[in-house]
Parts: C-alpha cells; structure tokens; sequence
C-alpha cells in the first residue's frame, strides 16, 4: 500500500525542500513524475528548487515560504493544495533547525526549536491528514525524528525534546492511522545518521568520511519504505546499525536499571557502556 503512492498522478507536500535531505526526498518523488508543493523559509532558493525539481521529472511545482511553525498559516497553504491541485497524498514533515541550545539559554532557542521541529510536524500532520484520509487514496507521512530523540546526548536539550516529540507524536499518529478503516495512509520515522547538509556544515566544503550525503540516506529510506517499515533507522559511514542498537538499548536501560539519567556520559557508568558496546 505504501508504494502505491509514488505515481505521476499523486501530490507531495514536502517541507523543509530548499536543501539537505527535504531537497533529496524533494528530487526523487518528482523522479515519478508527480506534482511537488515544496515549503522552506530560505525564499531566495526556492525559484531554484522548482527548476531542479522540473528537470528530475516533477509534473508540477508549486513553492511556498509558509513558516510551519504557524498552524494557521499550514491549513491555508492545504487548502491552495487542494484548491489547486485536488488535495494531498504524501506529507513530508522534514523542516527543522538546529542553532543549539543550553539549559538555561535564550528562550528564543527554545521557541524557536519548538516551533519548528516539533509543531512543524504537529501543524503540518493535522493541517493535512484529515484531507489525505477523505480522499481514500493511497498515501504517506514522514516526519523526519533524529537519533538525539532517542538517546538524548547532553548539549542541545532544546533539539532533543523536540526530536523524542516527533518520535512519540508519529508513533501515535501511525496507530491512529491504522485504526482508521477509511485511512489507506501509512506514517513513518526517518531517523537520520550522519547527514552532511547545512545544518552540521560549520564551515566544512567537503564532506566528512563518516557522514553520508542526503542522497545516499533518501536511497536508504526507499528500500525501507519498500520493506514498510516504520522506524528508518539510518546507519552511516562511522555508525553501524548494530552499534545505533546498542546505544539506543542502553538509553532504555537507564530506566529498566534506574540507573542516574544519561548514564551513558556519567563518569561513574563509563566502563560499564563501554564494556556493553564491546560485548563484554
């Protein structure tokens, strides 16, 4: 069900499309041909993306500077979709950003990080679920999570909370959808490795050798996305699977062991992760 969407004849809502992995999933659904509605704050890079996106083979492009942290501004922009193009069949909640964050920083870094990671995906799930799901028609979410929702490294509380939110936010949303008998939608996590775009460049020109290139993870998402499953877990070139599986078990061991919160970085547990990770 979940491949029936990817035709010349469906419309793709992607957000956060002006780079990086938005402009990755952006290319390869318009490689079907179908129409893409590509939303990014970076204004002046937009008219570019329509023309990359017609040249892989988008049917039509339709762009849009809406800021997604407004839900008000999100159920406008799917009602022109719908105007315009008869309504929506993928969504790809995919914008975020990542300025950092300390405990006790700014509150702007906190609202900031909020209103984007995390209401991005609220607002654009309930601006245009509702409407995917009247119209019966094959379709898919993604909201793109991040490992640091999962296992919460110290040193930008702000983007962790907002991650742990998309994961939890599309868990429920996934059950809903399959509860609902008229919904022929599947949700999915992309859960990223190390992406080389410009939210970790600082600086660089070149890629690093550990990080994989948006186009390599938007490859692994389809073969995923074939297979159904849900939570994309994304290797790279420095971080196996096996090794994600192990610090992801550790963090859920911090509550089955009660071990002290973010074990994983406490001095007096530094052995005992590292023994974990070895297998002794």
């Amino acid at each position: 069900m979940t491949l029936a969407a990817l035709n010349e004849n469906s419309v793709a809502v992607v957000t956060g499309a002006a780079a990086g992995i938005g402009l990755a999933i952006s290319k390869r659904l318009a490689s079907y041909g179908m129409t893409l509605v590509c939303i990014d704050r970076q204004v002046d890079r937009l008219d570019a993306v329509g023309d990359v996106l017609r040249a892989a083979g988008a049917r039509e492009v339709f762009t849009s500077s809406v800021n997604v942290s407004d839900f008000d501004v999100m159920i406008d922009l799917e009602r022109i979709v719908a105007d315009k193009f008869g309504g929506t069949d993928i969504l790809v909640n995919n914008a975020g950003i990542q300025p950092g964050s300390s405990m006790f920083g700014p509150m702007d870094e906190w609202v900031n990080v909020l209103g984007t990671n995390l209401w991005g995906v609220i607002n654009g799930t309930k601006a245009f679920l509702p409407g995917m799901i009247k119209r019966e028609r094959p379709g898919i979410v993604i909201n793109t999570g991040s490992k640091q929702g999962i296992t919460t490294p110290p040193g930008d509380p702000a983007y962790n909370v907002a991650k742990a939110g998309v994961k939890s936010f599309t868990e429920a949303l996934a059950h809903e959808l399959r509860n609902t008998k008229s919904a022929l939608i599947t949700a999915h996590l992309l859960i990223p490795g190390f992406v080389f775009t410009e939210l970790n460049r600082a600086g660089r020109t070149e890629k690093p050798s550990g990080a994989w290139t948006p186009d390599e993870t938007v490859d692994f998402m389809m073969e995923r996305l074939e297979l159904g499953d849900f939570y994309i877990l994304c290797p790279d070139n420095d971080v196996s699977r096996e090794l994600d599986e192990k610090r992801m078990s550790w963090a859920m061991g911090d509550v089955i062991e009660n071990r002290p919160a973010l074990s994983r970085w406490h001095p007096e547990f530094s052995d005992a992760f590292n023994d974990f990770i070895d297998g002794s």
